[in-house]
């Protein structure tokens, strides 16, 4: 995307508080170059573990099949982490109610619907699992 290096410049930069609760750099070696990529992305945070949601059409997530190391940019502090895709599509529906119960005002990019408390409906979850993935960064520092 054209605006990455630009949000890269921004997360690293002494201005990343305009942008850092809810953004976040993430660092994994790529599968078939060997060499490392960063990209953007939003996050959740739970303790030690950071959840990010992708489009399965995306293919950034899958060098973390399996797990894989990262190194993630939180708020201005460098972590390192394991970080595992979760592709199976029950799961990846639990985990989703879970984020977007958390932020739902992130909710309508994914296509979910709320019920009236404002959680996802499950049959929105069903068919958001379908086109997204979650990935899982458990922390170690």
């Amino acid at each position: 995307m054209w605006f990455n290096p630009i949000m890269i410049f921004l997360l690293r930069s002494p201005l990343h508080g305009l942008l850092s609760r809810s953004m976040m750099l993430i660092t994994y070696t790529g599968r078939k170059s060997g060499k490392p990529i960063t990209l953007p992305t939003n996050y959740v945070r739970e303790g030690n573990a950071v959840f990010v949601v992708s489009r399965r059409e995306r293919t950034w997530w899958r060098n973390l099949r399996g797990g894989a190391r990262v190194t993630i940019r939180l708020q201005g502090r460098d972590y390192s982490g394991e970080g595992k895709a979760i592709e199976d599509a029950n799961a990846v529906a639990e985990d989703l109610r879970a984020y977007f119960c958390r932020v739902p005002q992130w909710a309508k990019y994914s296509g979910l619907t709320l019920d009236a408390n404002g959680e996802p409906t499950t049959e929105s979850l069903t068919r958001a699992a379908q086109v997204l993935v979650m990935v899982e960064i458990g922390l170690t520092r």
